[in-house]
């Protein structure tokens, strides 16, 4: 009689743990979509950002090298944020911009540069001088990205499409 009892006893534990199992298993399941849906979304967010940057390069690289126009600002020293030596670090830079000169707002912004390349030297001098000097040797990609949409939106065109470094000494 014990024998059946603790028969019994087994098969009642085995039924409680094979719901027990179920359940844990519909929990699991419905988390799991939902984990796999969020992944999805965020991979779909990254490859729109991903074409964008592609959309922007094959426009700059659709620009023909017969319809640039570059003006550099040269001997640019500007002093960096002080980083985590306590030092005073100075960036000696020389900047050129890119010019659309197919571009409607070339003929009446980019002609007359000269005239507002102070304005240009501002923009530049506080983009550069957020930086500390180990930021600004690793980030310079970032800062002519920063610096190029800064003066676009102080002409509010995109008649210059790219800003480079032509020399860049940090101290």
């Amino acid at each position: 009689m014990k024998k059946n009892l603790i028969s019994v006893g087994i098969l009642a534990l085995l039924i409680v743990n094979l719901v027990l199992t179920g359940i844990i298993m519909m929990s699991v399941v419905s988390t799991n979509r939902k984990t796999a849906a969020l992944v999805t979304d965020i991979a779909t967010a990254i490859n729109l950002e991903l074409n964008t940057n592609a959309e922007e390069e094959e426009e700059k690289e659709a620009i023909s090298i017969a319809d640039v126009a570059t003006y550099t600002i040269t001997d640019m020293t500007i002093p960096l944020k002080t980083g985590e030596d306590g030092k005073d670090h100075f960036a000696m830079l020389s900047v050129a911009l890119s010019m659309n000169t197919k571009d409607e707002d070339y003929e009446s912004y980019g002609t007359t540069l000269d005239a507002k390349v102070d304005l240009i030297k501002g923009q530049i001098n506080s983009v550069v001088s957020g930086y500390t000097v180990e930021e600004a040797k690793s980030n310079s990609d970032a800062i002519c990205q920063e610096i190029l949409s800064r003066i676009q939106q102080l002409y509010d065109s995109e008649f210059i499409f790219d800003v480079t470094f032509s020399s860049a000494l940090y101290q």
